[in-house]
């Protein structure tokens, strides 16, 4: 069986030169990564889950299932997944919870995450807690996908995903109750660029409480942090039929 759990070196947002590349991240209790199968290449075969698990590197549950040639992998667990559940990942699986199938196999109205970008190269998308894409339908050579954000966008039929919403969709109304947790989390305190010196921040300075004081809100670094700030020109612009905000896609 292969080793599913090793431990997960802190860096705590620290560069080779130990110094701050990311902020906001400090010391956190230990941790071990699981390794998830988000390509779901196992198939054919079919596979029992074994339990639900906890997994501290995301906001998703993990399931263990164990497969009939004897391996064992962690997948994200949807809802309606439980313990003794059966899944496979086949073109021809049934539309059930856990169930992997190419998004052409799956029928329009169907809930589905861990979709795949790339045909081949595993899950990228739809894989954080309650997350759920809706099949559209086809158009032409692509499947519609509208995703959480609610943009539709196209895939290639060949691309595969998981049936069902993911679970622990009661994550938003947990309440974490100290600032020790979010320290054992490994996520330091935030403060706010109004409250820095002018030198820390583009919103700093100013007599007493002032505000931003500029045209619009901006990053440590002086960029745009409001409003458009998505690239005009991005490789993916041609994928996306409507935004999730502005409707059908132009250009």
């Amino acid at each position: 069986m292969r080793q599913l759990l090793t431990l997960l070196p802190k860096k705590s947002g620290r560069d080779v030169k130990g110094h701050v590349s990311v902020r906001h991240q400090g010391g956190r209790e230990k941790r071990f990564l699981r390794e998830i199968d988000f390509k779901r290449d196992k198939k054919e075969i079919l596979g029992e889950v074994e339990s639900i698990e906890y997994d501290p590197n995301r906001n998703a549950s993990i399931a263990k299932v164990i497969y009939t040639d004897g391996d064992k992998k962690f997948i994200l667990a949807p809802l309606g997944l439980r313990q003794g559940s059966k899944i496979v990942a086949s073109s021809t699986a049934p539309l059930e919870p856990g169930n992997a199938l190419p998004l052409d196999k799956i029928p329009a109205g169907t809930q589905v995450h861990n979709i795949e970008i790339k045909p081949g190269k595993g899950g990228q998308i739809v894989k954080s807690a309650g997350g759920a894409g809706v099949i559209q339908g086809k158009e032409g050579n692509w499947v519609l996908v509208k995703l959480p954000s609610g943009e539709i966008r196209r895939f290639k039929p060949q691309c595969w995903a998981t049936i069902g919403q993911i679970g622990n969709i009661e994550l938003k109304t947990r309440r974490l109750g100290k600032a020790g947790r979010k320290r054992r989390m490994g996520i330091r305190p935030s403060v706010r660029g109004v409250a820095m010196h002018p030198n820390a921040h583009p919103h700093g300075g100013g007599e007493g409480r002032s505000g931003i004081g500029l045209k619009y809100p901006k990053t440590p670094w002086g960029k745009p942090a409001v409003g458009k700030t998505r690239k005009k020109k991005r490789y993916s612009d041609r994928l996306i039929v409507s935004h999730r905000k502005k409707g059908p896609h132009v250009g």
